[in-house]
């Protein structure tokens, strides 16, 4: 009797374990709600500088950053660990190192804005409510609209290499050290691009290393940009069609890759100009500058965007035309400069000195000039400065020709500009060079 009894209280201790089990499996999820001052979605270099100087005004626990990122890349380096200057260990830092510490981090990413209720929606389900919302999600890499390109990037050791993700910046440096003869074949898509220089800087620390290694009288060096310019500021164009003409570098401008056959180390390109004109070049390298668009969850926000999905903003303020509570800094807004980090040191006391004035019910006033940073490393110990506003002119902090190759230069890229990025930039400290422009041309 004992027996049948416990038997009995074990079933019944198992039925009512399997009922609690599958109501846990099948109940929904609690999510959280959060409330802030302001809301910064992304944790590039625009969040975390202004996320360093909002923190430090407002206080503890007022500003909220989204960003799903384990890791913090200073991308300007991708270029110099292609080339084999610096590994891949030294351009990243935890996230959690450099997020200022009075802002509260929710590791996550945005997967629907509403701007209309002041409300931004995570992938995990969360929901933020917000006063004021700054943008600084940064660009969407696209390798998947290159049919083949994905394929070709994941063949170990292969002649396919990118230097724009961190998933791929070694294979650039394998691959040139495997070069042994024939075509090199470096591209810019047709669309936006981060950082315009960096597709062609690339080509000129790989035309170095064949020269270093006794390889280039074997190779033919060639450039297929999807641009009708070498460069898009004249002053520096000019300067670079010297340097691609003395190296005996192969420019195709109009070219745009829309196809990589992996298996056949071939890349078929398009006339822009005659779009029914494709070519098929034969390569033993390729560098491939992946086409870039606004992230899609931003593009999907049609009251926040342009035609193009970008942030719709005032150039000069980096105000939203719509939602005076929303800015944007960086890579995902609308303004016409260039796509640099420069760029966003610009525009950050920008956006914080507007921020500040629209939170206290005043017109913001301060006014972003377009300014743009491109070094344009050309080998391993040569760089052309090239620095410049909304209308393509140059903006030059030193007293001399920056559009001339220069050691100096070199030295500041490689050794000088990454710890200004750590330590001051993301810091909120480093707002670009504009003070010292003035102090070395006497204008003030």
């Amino acid at each position: 009797m004992n027996s049948i009894r416990m038997c009995n209280v074990v079933r019944y201790n198992l039925l009512k374990g399997d009922i609690l089990f599958r109501g846990l499996a099948t109940s929904s999820v609690l999510n959280d709600n959060h409330k802030c001052q302001v809301l910064i979605v992304g944790g590039g270099a625009g969040g975390c500088s202004v996320a360093a100087k909002l923190s430090n005004k407002l206080g503890k626990g007022k500003v909220i950053i989204l960003e799903p990122a384990e890791n913090h890349y200073y991308q300007p380096m991708f270029t110099l660990i292609g080339g084999g200057i610096k590994t891949l260990n030294d351009s990243f830092r935890p996230m959690s190192t450099v997020l200022p510490a009075l802002a509260k981090w929710v590791k996550d990413s945005a997967a629907k804005f509403e701007p209309e209720n002041n409300i931004v929606y995570t992938e995990k389900g969360d929901k933020i409510e917000y006063e004021f919302l700054l943008i600084a999600t940064g660009v969407q890499l696209n390798y998947n609209k290159i049919p083949g390109l994905v394929e070709a990037l994941s063949i170990p050791k292969g002649k396919v290499c990118s230097n724009y993700s961190p998933k791929y910046v070694n294979r650039t440096f394998e691959a040139l050290q495997a070069f042994k003869a024939g075509d090199a074949i470096f591209t810019f898509p047709n669309s936006p691009v981060k950082c315009p220089g960096a597709p062609q800087k690339i080509m000129y620390i790989a035309d170095h290393y064949l020269r270093k290694t006794k390889k280039r009288h074997h190779a033919n060096v060639v450039y297929n940009t999807s641009l009708a310019v070498l460069f898009g500021v004249k002053h520096y164009a000019d300067a670079l069609w010297k340097v691609v003409d003395k190296r005996g570098i192969q420019v195709n401008l109009r070219t745009n890759l829309i196809e990589v056959l992996p298996t056949k180390n071939q890349a078929i390109f398009e006339n822009l100009d005659n779009p029914q004109e494709k070519i098929t070049l034969d390569f033993e390298l390729l560098h491939v500058t992946p086409p870039m668009s606004a992230p899609d969850v931003l593009a999907a926000c049609k009251s926040l965007v342009t035609d193009t999905g970008f942030v719709d903003v005032n150039k000069d303020t980096m105000q939203h035309t719509k939602f005076a509570n929303v800015f944007a800094i960086g890579d995902c807004s609308s303004s016409p400069n260039s796509k640099t980090a420069a760029s966003v040191a610009a525009q950050s006391q920008v956006v914080y000195k507007n921020m500040l004035a629209v939170m206290n019910g005043h017109t913001p006033m301060k006014v972003f000039d377009g300014y743009a940073s491109c070094p344009l490393v050309t080998g391993y110990n040569s760089c052309i400065l090239a620095e410049f506003d909304y209308s393509l002119t140059p903006l030059e902090t030193f007293p001399i020709d920056q559009s001339k190759e220069r050691y100096s230069m070199f030295i500041m890229k490689k050794d000088i500009m990454p710890p200004l990025y750590w330590h001051l930039l993301l810091n909120g400290l480093w707002n670009g060079p504009g003070f010292a422009r003035k102090c070395m041309h006497l204008k003030w």
